[in-house]
């Protein structure tokens, strides 16, 4: 049986996947019973997207479940989802989201709690590392995609 350190594992090397790319480097996995049904990466810089966060690639790439594999689905995701990808999760009833780290960015943890998914935040050394030197490296791509969205990840302080 896998654990969470290796789905987060495979999560990163969805990350790294995108960071080959060219692109930011975060990563996501969808499990259901145990097993990967889906993977995806941030794909905003490769696709000039405006949408294609890794949690919403992922949920993409899941093709058309049905409601009951939603439910029984945990998304395992590199950063903490934004309130978009947080919206997604929800749309879908997604009951379980596992982070690998929330100290370089904190998402809409709080939206997803208040809506009753459980949020479990792994602090994973290497999620942060890798993320940490990629905004160091790029600081100009990555204030790009902040100023797009400002301070949007405050959803949960109304």
């Amino acid at each position: 049986m896998y654990d969470d350190t290796y789905f987060i594992n495979e999560a990163l090397k969805e990350a790294k996947k995108s960071l080959a790319e060219g692109g930011i480097p975060i990563g996501a996995v969808l499990v259901k019973d145990g097993k990967i049904i889906s993977r995806g990466h941030n794909r905003l810089i490769q696709n000039d997207s405006v949408i294609l966060h890794a949690e919403i690639d992922t949920i993409e790439n899941a093709g058309r479940l049905n409601h009951e594999d939603y439910l029984q689905s945990v998304l395992y995701t590199t950063l903490s989802p934004c309130p978009m990808c947080s919206g997604a999760i929800l749309l879908y009833n997604i009951p379980k989201v596992i982070i690998g780290e929330n100290t370089t960015l904190m998402g809409a943890e709080c939206l997803l709690e208040k809506n009753g998914v459980e949020v479990v935040v792994l602090n994973n050394l290497e999620c942060k590392k890798l993320f940490e030197k990629y905004v160091e490296e790029n600081p100009e791509s990555w204030n790009n995609e902040l100023s797009k969205v400002g301070n949007s990840t405050d959803v949960c302080d109304f």
